[in-house]
């Protein structure tokens, strides 16, 4: 499955969806994530190439979710963290570097670097 249609399922509520689990079970499912982050990252540098004139607003959404409305939901104190806080602090930081990314079109990391999987 390519990353679009990746992000549609994520971004559509489909179960096991990583914002569903998080919603309905208050619980960072450390795949679910890796999965949708990863996704993100895959059509970042797609729109990247191929210009960000013709972003889906269904898309734009999904990434203003996930960096905007996600930290204020998992940064609250009875939200369950068993990770380090550190890992947190760089998903969230990465959401917010995504969406950074994919606005404007180009991305906040040193070109040839790899970023690397949280």
């Amino acid at each position: 499955m390519d990353d679009l249609a990746v992000l549609r399922q994520e971004f559509s509520g489909d179960e096991g969806a990583f914002l569903v689990v998080l919603i309905r079970e208050h619980r960072w499912d450390k795949r679910a994530f890796s999965r949708l982050e990863q996704a993100m990252r895959g059509v970042c540098e797609a729109y990247e190439e191929r210009g960000q004139q013709d972003l889906p607003r269904w898309l734009v959404e999904g990434f203003w979710l996930c960096a905007d409305w996600l930290p204020d939901q998992t940064g609250h104190p009875r939200f369950p963290r068993p990770e380090p806080s550190s890992y947190y602090e760089a998903a969230l930081t990465r959401l917010r570097d995504l969406q950074y990314w994919l606005v404007r079109g180009e991305s906040p990391y040193l070109p040839g670097s790899a970023v690397a999987d949280l």
